[in-house]
């Protein structure tokens, strides 16, 4: 459903949130290489989030990324909306250029329940949330 940079930048502002300090960013190799993740397209990625306000890009020695916005504040939508738009929950299920509620392809109103689900949770699944999960051992995080 989300294209590559997405997962690549949801995964980032949770590797970033986990590790980040207050007086300490998170370096791009340190995230790439924790990922599995090409250097030069995560540092895109990475950028996208900056213009979107989501995190913060420090330059120099000790430089790297850390979260503008709030973890507790950082929905999953939001990063969802910088990287791919919300035009993803728009689209036909099978691609069809005429499906509607009025004129619906073959899977269209099981496949609006599930769209309408996944927004759901991503409207409501903070970053924060997701570090939580993480740090109780109730969720596991393992990029490679």
């Amino acid at each position: 459903m989300f294209s590559r940079s997405c997962e690549y930048a949801l995964q980032a502002v949770l590797h970033i949130s986990l590790h980040a300090t207050s007086s300490q960013a998170v370096g791009l190799k340190a995230i790439s290489e924790d990922q599995g993740v090409p250097l030069h397209f995560l540092s895109k990625v990475l950028q996208q989030l900056v213009k979107s306000n989501i995190l913060i890009s420090i330059k120099g020695p000790g430089g790297g990324f850390s979260l503008k916005t709030p973890s507790d504040k950082l929905t999953l939508l939001k990063v969802v909306q910088a990287i791919d738009g919300t035009h993803i929950f728009d689209r036909c299920g099978i691609g069809l250029k005429m499906c509607s509620d009025n004129s619906p392809c073959p899977i269209h109103f099981k496949y609006a329940e599930i769209k309408s689900g996944i927004k759901e949770v991503l409207s409501h699944k903070t970053i924060a949330q997701l570090c939580q999960d993480v740090r109780t051992g109730e969720s596991i995080v393992a990029f490679k």
